[in-house]
């Protein structure tokens, strides 16, 4: 099978597709024929041993799959041959085939295709957890996206307006906000433009924002909580544009939290909360409230430039590996 291996730590020009073994499963294994993975941020991060999660070179860059189960090993009862599935980890999503750990693969969810499915958890379900668990979002609040033309920001922005919130979209282009105001944003700032505290304030007749989704991080973050609103909620979601410094004292102005969303880690600390929000995000998808949209879809050859893009911050939705097909 083909694959994109790293074998050194280093940038995406430094990836190489290979020919390996075709995986086969053991006990408790099973092998998907992959359709599509998720293109994510955090790859960007592993492949240059920047993450919280690392992988040992050589190994394939990738995270989550989706696709058909190709063969099941000894003591698989709950998957056969033939069932169209999604699941995986940090890494082996990458590939044309992947050996996963039956437990770590469930069947694709009502409303999703391949494509749709492979990282929604990370997309959704961190939108999901945050702003309904974390930050606590009420219908008739305020909410504040930055980076809302990304996957994660999009399905933020989807769950805002879902839970009935008044939503802000901020990006970089015009480009991107226009297909923010097409997935349901309710304002737009251009923060390369335009002053985001500013304009947040202006948006919100001086009051500020509620809520702040944060994945980008960097100078736009510091400008972001003093938008908000008196008991604000600023939810840390990721830093695209680099760790940011804050000035704490502004908390204190404000009444306001500073809120870290990891729902990753919610799996083995709050299992229960974990399992009610994945359940909860793809009943929405089941109902139509919410769907991915795909931006663009990368063969296999093209991943390591896909990181590369994703890197430069070109990239508008959401991107998988995936030639064809839902």
């Amino acid at each position: 099978m083909k694959a994109v291996v790293c074998s050194e730590f280093g940038p995406p020009e430094n990836l190489t597709i290979e020919e390996l073994p075709d995986p086969v499963p053991g006990p408790g294994e099973v092998v998907v024929d992959i359709r599509a993975a998720a293109i994510t941020f955090p790859d960007t991060l592993i492949i240059e041993n920047r993450y919280q999660f690392r992988g040992e070179p050589p190994f394939v860059v990738g995270g989550e799959v989706g696709g058909t189960i190709a063969a099941v090993g000894p003591d698989v009862e709950s998957l056969a041959v033939g069932d169209d599935v999604v699941g995986g980890g940090g890494t082996g999503g990458f590939a044309e085939q992947v050996l996963l750990d039956a437990s770590s693969v469930r069947k694709l969810p009502p409303g999703l295709g391949h494509a749709e499915a492979t990282g929604y958890g990370y997309a959704y379900g961190t939108g999901h957890y945050g702003l309904k668990y974390r930050g606590n979002l009420k219908p008739g609040e305020t909410l504040l996206v930055l980076g809302a033309a990304g996957g994660v920001g999009l399905a933020a922005l989807e769950l805002g307006k879902v839970m009935g919130a008044r939503v802000i979209a901020a990006a970089s282009t015009e480009e991107k906000l226009e297909l923010c105001r097409k997935r349901g944003a309710d304002e737009t700032i251009n923060y390369s433009e335009e002053d985001l505290k500013d304009r947040a304030k202006e948006l919100t007749d001086g009051k500020g924002v509620d809520v702040v989704y944060d994945a980008v991080g960097g100078e736009y973050a510091e400008a972001a909580l003093r938008a908000t609103n008196w008991r604000g909620r600023f939810l840390v979601i990721g830093f695209t544009a680099g760790i940011p410094r804050m000035p704490l004292n502004l908390t204190l102005l404000k009444g306001c939290d500073i809120v870290g969303v990891f729902w990753g880690a919610s799996r083995m600390r709050e299992p229960e909360l974990f399992e009610a929000t994945r359940v909860e995000t793809e009943a929405l998808a089941a109902e139509g409230k919410i769907k991915p949209w795909i931006s663009r879809r990368y063969p296999l050859e093209d991943v390591p430039q896909a990181l590369r893009d994703m890197m430069d911050r070109k990239i508008i939705g959401k991107m998988v590996m995936a030639s064809t097909g839902p």
